[in-house]
């Protein structure tokens, strides 16, 4: 019986693990290893633009098998790792990377709204600063006796 569940257990994994399987077609692997591993990992930042939530190594969309064959063609060339995902974003836009790089629209884009809350933080101590000061101050005795009459002439 203990031998059925561990049998049970290890069919279970193997067929869960081959849920992650990159959608890397056999015709696409390229015979040298350091260039097919370079290429795995640059297809890995790599978004698709149909799935949107996956990068082009695990997507079966035809536009994703289309920039895979793109990076290894580049990379047989003999570009860069850099060369390649500068070559995709031209065509593509930055977009395509899955981890956007480090640049000045960026940081504006990420920057922004924390510069708004800040700013909105001292507008509104500002705006409670000045309330205060702009408070009516007590009314002297001259005042109050004043009130006093017109209050009962009222009556």
């Amino acid at each position: 019986m203990r031998r059925a569940l561990i049998l049970c257990a290890v069919l279970i994994c193997s067929l869960l693990g081959g849920l992650s399987a990159h959608a890397v077609q056999p015709d696409e692997v390229l015979q040298d290893p350091a260039l097919e591993h370079r290429a795995r990992e640059l297809s890995a930042e790599l978004r698709c633009m149909v799935c949107q939530n996956q990068s082009i190594d695990e997507s079966d969309a035809d536009l994703a098998r289309d920039l895979r064959v793109l990076v290894r063609e580049r990379l047989v060339a003999g570009d860069s790792d850099t060369q390649v995902l500068d070559y995709v974003v031209s065509r593509y836009g930055e977009f395509v990377l899955l981890k956007p790089r480090l640049s000045l629209r960026n940081a504006f884009l990420w920057g922004a709204p924390l510069v708004l809350l800040l700013l909105g933080g001292g507008f509104m101590a500002y705006a409670i600063r000045t309330k205060r000061r702009d408070e009516v101050p007590a009314l002297t005795k001259d005042e109050s006796k004043a009130l006093e009459t017109i209050l009962r002439r009222d009556d």
